[in-house]
C-alpha cells in the first residue's frame, strides 16, 4: 500500500473471516490505543472498548448477531460501549484529569467543568444516551481507517442485540451499554467479496464545493 486512499480501497466489510488467523497483540495494542485516542465531544470519552478473545464467548454471541458468523470466525471481537449516566462525579473525574495531566489551575477549569455539570443535569437519559452514542460512531470510524492503514480486516456491525450482549458481556453492571460491534481478524481466501469493485458515487454527486 502506497497511501492512505490506496489502504481504504483495499478495506472493505468482510463477509468470512479466517478463524485460523489471528492478529497479534502489538496489532490489538494499536487498536486499543487508536480507540482511546479518538476525538470525542467536550474531550469526555463516554465510550468503552470491549475486546473478546474469547472463541466459545464469540460463538454464543453469534446468535445475539442475527447469525451472523463473522462475530464466531473473527480473531478477536471488538464491542464499542457507551457510558449510561455522565454525572457530576463523571465530569469532575475528568476534570481531575485534566489538571493532573496539564497542571491548569481550578480557576481556568472551574467555569468549564461548571457549564458542563450544567448541561448534563438538563438532559433526560435518553438523550445522554443518544450523544454518547454518537461518540462511539466517531470511534467505529477511526478504528476501521486504522484497521485499513494497518491492514487489519473488519466488519463494522450495528445488527445485533445489545441487550444480550449487555447480559453475556457483564458490561451493564459496569454502566454501559453495547452500541456497536467490530469483528477483526484476517478476511478468508474464499471471501468473494474481498474481489468485488466497491461501490461509491462518483465525487461530483457526494463532494460539494464553496469557493
Amino acid at each position: 500500500m502506497n497511501s492512505s486512499i490506496d489502504s481504504l480501497q483495499w478495506r472493505y466489510a468482510v463477509k468470512k473471516f479466517d478463524a485460523t488467523k489471528l492478529l497479534s497483540e502489538t496489532k490489538i495494542d494499536l487498536l486499543k490505543e487508536a480507540f482511546n485516542l479518538t476525538a470525542t465531544s467536550y474531550g469526555l470519552q463516554p465510550i468503552k472498548l470491549v475486546v473478546v478473545h474469547n472463541k466459545e464467548l464469540q460463538e454464543n454471541l453469534v446468535a445475539h448477531s442475527y447469525n451472523q458468523q463473522q462475530v464466531a470466525q473473527a480473531s478477536h471481537l471488538l464491542v464499542l460501549c457507551i457510558e449510561t449516566d455522565i454525572s457530576e462525579a463523571y465530569i469532575r473525574n475528568y476534570f481531575n484529569l485534566i489538571k493532573k495531566i496539564r497542571n491548569t489551575s481550578d480557576e481556568i477549569l472551574m467555569p468549564f467543568r461548571d457549564s458542563l455539570r450544567t448541561t448534563f443535569s438538563k438532559m433526560a437519559p435518553e438523550e445522554v444516551k443518544s450523544w454518547a452514542t454518537k461518540q462511539a460512531y466517531l470511534a467505529l470510524g477511526n478504528l476501521l481507517t486504522v484497521c485499513a492503514l494497518e491492514q487489519i480486516d473488519s466488519c463494522p456491525m450495528e445488527g445485533f442485540n445489545p441487550e444480550k450482549y449487555d447480559e453475556l458481556l457483564g458490561v451493564k453492571e459496569m454502566g454501559l451499554n453495547s452500541v456497536l460491534v467490530l469483528p477483526v481478524g484476517y478476511r478468508a481466501a474464499d471471501d468473494m467479496f474481498a474481489t468485488l469493485e466497491k461501490v461509491r458515487k462518483p465525487l461530483a454527486d457526494s463532494i460539494i464545493e464553496l469557493n
